[in-house]
């Protein structure tokens, strides 16, 4: 990334908290007219683990950087859950949606960022 935006690193740890997998930060930021400024995009290993990731993430956004999401959607399943903070756009995956929908190469021009998994 570019810049440093504190919110991105809020949500990555609170990912991180909850041992999220192959974490990648798809910085949009230079894409005239996308639909925000970064999307988060992560997989977890179950519907439970997702959940749990979410939550972290609102936790821990509200911890740090005292914001919360202004809409989540997804948590009823939990095999794709989606987390709106309006400049940046969280998605939570099962790994095979993660791979069917490969929404990190949609944005062709987005600058990718991968974050080491922890373990």
């Amino acid at each position: 990334m570019k810049e440093k935006n504190e919110l991105v690193e809020a949500i990555v740890a609170g990912l991180q908290e909850k041992k999220g997998r192959d974490i990648v930060v798809a910085d949009l930021t230079e894409i005239p007219d996308a639909v925000c400024r970064y999307f988060v995009i992560c997989s977890g290993g179950s519907p439970l683990q997702i959940q749990a990731l979410a939550h972290s993430v609102g936790d821990t956004c509200r911890t740090k950087v005292a914001t919360k999401p202004l809409a989540v959607d997804g948590l009823n399943n939990a095999v794709w859950v989606a987390m709106d903070f309006a400049e940046v756009i969280v998605h939570i995956f099962l790994p095979e949606l993660r791979s069917f929908y490969d929404i990190e190469h949609l944005w062709a021009d987005a600058d990718l960022h991968s974050i080491p998994n922890l373990d």
